[in-house]
């Protein structure tokens, strides 16, 4: 019963935070997002809250855990600072 719980307050998470670009659209024209701009950051928080949820239910381990989970967490920074500013240069970026 905890697991599904937490698996919901991951995902119903997504819209909450997604509110954070448009409100800051809302109060400045320095925050430009596209609707696939929306689209594709919810799809990476899907996917981050999926697979934070599948390693706790997965690993007994807190080390195992807190190892998984941190490296999730690298890849999916990894990722949006490429999708937001093309740090590696890659066609991915737009670059």
């Amino acid at each position: 019963m905890a697991s599904i719980k937490r698996s919901h307050i991951l995902l119903l998470s997504v819209p909450f935070l997604l509110l954070i670009p448009f409100i800051g659209m809302q109060i400045s024209d320095e925050v430009n997002w596209s609707t696939f701009d929306f689209l594709v950051m919810g799809v990476l928080l899907i996917m981050l809250a999926l697979s934070i949820e599948l390693t706790l239910k997965i690993f007994k381990s807190n080390k195992a855990r807190l190892i998984f989970i941190g490296l999730i967490l690298f890849l999916f920074f990894l990722i949006w600072a490429e999708l937001a500013v093309g740090v590696f240069g890659t066609p991915f970026a737009g670059n």
